[in-house]
């Protein structure tokens, strides 16, 4: 056309008169192009495409400008009838370069790259809608649009505080590169369909890690903020996605760049569970669970290649120490996010992953086996601890189901103190459902609970059930842990919260009984010391009790029973002060090396407060009878109890958690015979639960019929026996001459008396 030769021409003539030229030559071009009619507009378009071209390759920074405003010109017309052999991969390349232009004039420099960014920005209107027109989500188009505007997205500064979204900026910023970049990056992403998220988020990886923006992590979280709030929100599990595969490509790298992926990804997964999130939940805490051991072996092994222990790359432990922070704490920040029934999965995932010597876990020998198993299980409880915090739950039944109880408190009975605190917090956790534990975080004999405004409700029905269930499998751990020497403050602290909040959040009146019947038991523990324990654990066992009895008799009023646990506090606060918590639990605790000495009066006797309870409903026999935890198989199986302390506590069955108890019976000598009794007696206890478990495993998975038939003949011959004793009974007695005649004339024989007659066992209870 004579408008291209012309504007070739002024292109290849010099001065400002040329450029002016070319000013008014596009000026006709655009608005000739803004007349042509829809079906006409094609013949025109490819000329005027080249000299947009011939604009843009130009030197000149005002000639450049001018040919991206004539192709936004252009990409704002739509077109009817698509062009099926146009291409805009020049356009791409050449706008990209704009987007990177290091001019040495600063002004010139920022007018060029905005005009790129509004090229780019053009590009994609034009032909992101249309199926038929060069395909701008290929993986060649991404790798440069993105990085183009990221590269200008990151030169603002770090510090300053911006919002995620561009309308609250002032007029002044939606003018500079780096807004506008943020404005077409949010359009980009907007219109990406389920099939092109994987190749727009790719080139945003590549260049974080290309450009080491992962440490500080400033600029990537910022970019992922963006990213999550620009897509569908159907979308966001793909996101996520990308950014798990990426967190295993770079396990190898140093710990700090995958801290920033971490965090990163705790960003962009809070933000996708108020989405959707897709399949991704579980492998979510799949990969972060994976990426916490593998940085656990690093930081034992020093190297990132366990198996040979040979690396070029200095691993340093509290750099490690932080990614495993981060990782934890991204665990409990989405997990907030799910829903309750998500969140009992998670927890019961993540406990299922704790090596423990019950389970089916691998627990691995020797000393560096003992140091992996005992830090994989610290940092997988404390990621089960993050999540717990976070989960709200009004049916116990469901938050703590059996499989799950079981496992967290065979942890409970292990030697580390570490690890024993962690299950008491995450147990707490589940209890408190109504925050009560803050109000009473120190141990104290407070006067007056009235102050602590505690939330007491009923306890429900599903509540009652789980106690029924597992309340005496709770009480014998809390027994158990308080036998061990290596408690401290924190534990006893956490004990304390324990037993309170059983009290105000699970317990009816059973509950209670056998919760002071516990605690008196635990005294017993410090009085008798059969254990060994030290001065401190001794004293802080009877203020533990003291405590809590003073608590627990102001909840539920009965006056006789305030009035002793008053009194032997008053009795403690003369004679012994370090019983109670107010000496035991401070910074310096006042501790006393005779404690074999002490009297009667600073003791809380069973059979008195057995006495005052009865007399107000309570089952003074239950509250009589000592507590005696019961013998289960993880003692059985457990490295830290000999079979002789095993069988202690069998054969020790006499009253042994009473204060006033003056003389003790002799305990049963161990002899041969006792030990030969004792593993028949386990022999016999597995058959009957063999056999129990046959049984259940047949009514599981046995045909109807075959259940169906088996009950039949059981009810047939139930019926055939019942049938007899009804005949036998119904009978009238017998006559004085020894026998009775019939309305026909026969004779009948002496009917038996009930109580000599011989019925079923079926039949009799």
């Amino acid at each position: 056309m004579d408008y291209q030769l012309l504007l070739e021409e002024t292109l290849l003539t010099q001065g400002t008169s040329a450029v002016m030229y070319v000013c008014i030559a596009m000026e006709a071009l655009d608005q000739l192009l803004m007349a042509c009619h829809c079906q006409s507009i094609n013949l025109f378009v490819e000329s005027f495409l080249k000299m947009v071209a011939k604009l843009l390759e130009s030197e000149k920074p005002n000639l450049q400008i001018l040919g991206t405003n004539s192709f936004v010109k252009f990409a704002n017309i739509e077109e009817d009838t698509p062009s099926y052999h146009r291409s805009y991969d020049f356009f791409v390349s050449r706008f990209s370069e704009m987007c990177h232009s290091s001019h040495d004039d600063l002004e010139i420099r920022t007018k060029i790259r905005m005009s790129g960014i509004k090229g780019l920005q053009g590009v994609v209107r034009k032909t992101v809608n249309d199926e038929l027109q060069a395909n701008i989500w290929d993986p060649q188009h991404m790798d440069k649009i993105v990085p183009s505007l990221l590269f200008n997205l990151q030169h603002v500064e770090e510090a300053e505080s911006r919002s995620p979204s561009p309308l609250q900026a002032t007029e002044k910023e939606k003018e500079s590169p780096t807004e506008l970049a943020e404005r077409c990056l949010r359009e980009l992403l907007g219109r990406a369909a389920y099939g092109n998220i994987k190749n727009a988020i790719t080139p945003v990886l590549i260049h974080l890690d290309n450009h080491s923006l992962w440490e500080p992590k400033i600029f990537a979280t910022r970019c992922f903020r963006i990213i999550m709030y620009s897509i569908q929100p159907q979308h966001s599990h793909l996101v996520i996605q990308q950014l798990l595969g990426h967190l295993d490509a770079n396990s190898k790298s140093a710990a700090t760049v995958r801290a920033g992926i971490v965090e990163v990804l705790s960003e962009a997964a809070v933000i996708a569970a108020s989405g959707s999130v897709g399949p991704t939940v579980l492998e979510v805490f799949n990969t972060l669970l994976r990426q916490l051991r593998l940085s656990i072996d690093y930081a034992l092994t020093g190297s990132y290649n366990c198996i040979t222990g040979v690396s070029t790359k200095i691993i340093k432990e509290h750099e490690e120490r932080m990614f495993q922070e981060a990782v934890i704490k991204t665990i409990g920040s989405f997990a907030s996010t799910l829903p309750t029934y998500q969140q009992s999965e998670v927890m019961a995932f993540i406990m299922n992953k704790v090596p423990l010597p019950s389970s089916q876990q691998s627990i691995e020998a020797g000393k560096a086996g003992e140091n992996r198993n005992r830090l994989t299980q610290i940092m997988l409880l404390k990621s089960l601890l993050q999540v717990s915090v976070g989960f709200q739950c009004s049916n116990m039944l469901t938050a703590l189901p059996s499989a799950f109880l079981d496992r967290l408190l065979s942890a409970a009975l292990m030697e580390d103190a570490e690890i024993r605190l962690f299950v008491l917090e995450i147990l707490i956790s589940f209890i408190d459902r109504h925050d009560n534990r803050q109000k009473f975080s120190t141990i104290s004999t407070i006067s007056d609970i009235s102050v602590l405004k505690l939330k007491v409700e009923k306890c429900s029905r599903q509540d009652t059930v789980f106690m029924k269930k597992h309340s005496q499998q709770l009480f014998r751990h809390i027994y158990l842990i308080c036998k061990e020497e290596s408690n401290i403050q924190a534990h006893y602290e956490a004990l304390y919260s324990m037993l309170v909040l059983i009290s105000i959040e699970l317990a009816n009146e059973e509950v209670v009984v056998d919760l002071i019947r516990l605690v008196l038991a635990v005294q017993e523990i410090a009085q008798i010391n059969e254990d060994n324990l030290t001065a401190y654990n001794r004293c802080a066992l009877f203020a533990l009790g003291a405590a809590y009895l003073n608590l627990i008799s102001q909840l539920i009023t009965v006056p006789t029973f305030c009035q002793h646990i008053h009194e032997v506090i008053q009795m403690r606060q003369k004679e012994a002060p370090y019983l109670l918590p107010e000496d035991v639990f401070v910074e310096r605790p006042r501790l006393s090396k005779s404690l074999d000495r002490l009297g009667p009066e600073v003791f809380f006797w069973q059979s008195k407060i057995s006495e005052v309870l009865g007399g107000s409903g309570y089952n003074a026999d239950r509250l009589s009878t000592p507590y005696v935890p019961q013998l289960t198989d993880e003692d059985r199986l457990s490295k830290r109890k000999s079979i002789g302390e095993t069988i202690s506590l069998q054969v020790e069955v006499e009253s042994r958690n009473s204060p006033e108890r003056e003389q003790r019976a002799p305990a049963e000598e161990i002899t041969y015979e006792t030990l030969k009794k004792a593993i028949d007696s386990v022999a016999v206890e597995e058959q009957e639960r063999e056999r129990r478990r046959q049984v259940v495993e047949k009514f599981q998975k046995a045909p109807f019929e075959e259940i169906a038939a088996h009950c039949g003949a059981r009810a047939t011959l139930l019926q055939s026996k019942l049938n007899q004793i009804f005949e036998i009974t119904i009978r009238p007695p017998p006559s004085p001459s020894g026998t009775i005649t019939a309305a026909y004339g026969q004779p009948q024989s002496h009917s038996i008396p009930v109580y000599e007659m011989k019925f079923p066992d079926l039949c009799v209870y």
